[in-house]
């Protein structure tokens, strides 16, 4: 069995005496609903009271056999460890069920594994999912979720599929890459039809190269269901064009998190500070700093437009606009959070939205949540 085999930390036996210890803490992630908050986001956040009742079938054998409640321990890596221990159970029984299902229906040699799809599911508006992606959520037997698929979007999903978080936070991740990697290749080889979900396009700083890559190593057939990436999602909400004839002759995508952590952007070429060129930082609060000095020492204006978006194209919408010199400060200033895509150039002064004259920068603009409409 796959799942059980090929994780360490659910099948050895250092992980058994492990997930003992963190069980004598009762650590009851299932019985924290009782202290959680709905979320405000139209995102998935962890310990969210929309997480654990979206994903309660994968709790149902711990729900039966807790009484009470329990808070969660501070320490994220025992409730993360604990947390999978308590969906093992049910893992391993539609693992069953789904190889019981081939057999009947003539074997599992002559049907072959399942198909994977990496279904990108846009930047939070549902009504930016391509129909392809619809058909293909609805029919799912398992959708393992990321925490940028909009809440919105989830509840499309088809009566009968199983729904389980694999999301990832700054200092928590419900699953690691090679976890997901492993729940993924499991079942598909027990027939399932598994759809991977992410947010905006899977193939765009979303890690889907690297799912793909080991699950075709392994002989599953994946295919891949484009989305409408954050850039291009959220800059037309704003109006601002990528190109434009005469300001801007190319767009570059930039990732603004570094795979070893710290305050440096991964990757920033000299060529990147282009003034006709427009750049679009994805997961770039954290080191915008580090960014935009680099950027202004390569040469590019420091008056250069800017905008910070906050949950681009969903009710919970906000913008910072400001020159690039600026920038960083305003975005502290008016605490923007995660998810904020950054988009810097000339374009940006071409949206509706960027104030007219240098005493009105920045300005925050936020959508109201009731009405989606700008104020």
């Amino acid at each position: 069995m796959a799942l059980v085999s090929r994780i360490p930390s659910i099948s050895s036996s250092s992980g058994a005496t492990q997930l003992r210890k963190i069980k004598s803490f009762c650590v009851n992630p299932v019985c924290c609903i009782n202290y959680a908050s709905h979320s405000s986001s139209p995102f998935t956040e962890k310990h969210s009271i929309e997480r654990y009742q979206r994903d309660s079938w994968i709790y149902k054998n711990e729900m039966e056999q807790q009484s009470g409640s329990c808070p969660i321990l501070p320490d994220p890596s025992y409730v993360r460890d604990y947390d999978i221990a308590l969906q093992l159970p049910e893992l391993k029984k539609m693992l069953q069920v789904l190889r019981e299902k081939r057999e009947e229906e003539g074997g599992c040699d002559r049907k072959g594994p399942g198909n994977v799809f990496l279904v990108g599911t846009g930047p939070g508006d549902p009504e930016l999912l391509t129909v392809k992606a619809l058909r293909v959520i609805q029919n799912a037997d398992l959708l393992l979720y990321d925490r940028l698929v909009s809440n919105e979007v989830l509840d499309l999903v088809g009566p009968d599929a199983r729904l389980l978080y694999v999301g990832k936070t700054a200092g928590y991740h419900s699953r690691t890459q090679e976890e997901i990697h492993e729940l993924l290749l499991s079942f598909a080889e027990a027939g399932a039809n598994v759809v991977r979900l992410k947010g905006g396009d899977p193939l765009v700083f979303g890690r889907g190269g690297e799912e793909m890559d080991f699950l075709q190593q392994k002989g599953i057939q994946v295919k891949v269901i484009p989305g409408i990436t954050a850039a291009s999602g959220i800059s037309a909400e704003l109006g601002i064009p990528l190109t434009h004839r005469g300001v801007a002759n190319s767009v570059r995508f930039l990732t603004g998190h570094s795979r070893k952590g710290g305050t440096d952007p991964l990757f920033v070429a000299e060529n990147a500070a282009d003034p006709d060129s427009t750049l679009v930082v994805y997961m770039g609060l954290s080191t915008l700093p580090s960014l935009a000095s680099k950027l202004i020492h390569h040469g590019l204006p420091t008056d250069t437009p800017a905008v910070a978006i906050e949950r681009g194209t969903t009710p919970q919408q906000r913008m910072v606009f400001a020159e690039l010199k600026n920038l960083a400060d305003d975005i502290v200033s008016h605490q923007l959070e995660s998810p904020t895509l950054i988009i810097i150039g000339k374009v940006v002064a071409l949206s509706p939205l960027w104030p007219h004259s240098s005493e009105e920068t920045p300005i925050l603009v936020e959508t109201n949540s009731s009405t989606n409409t700008l104020q």
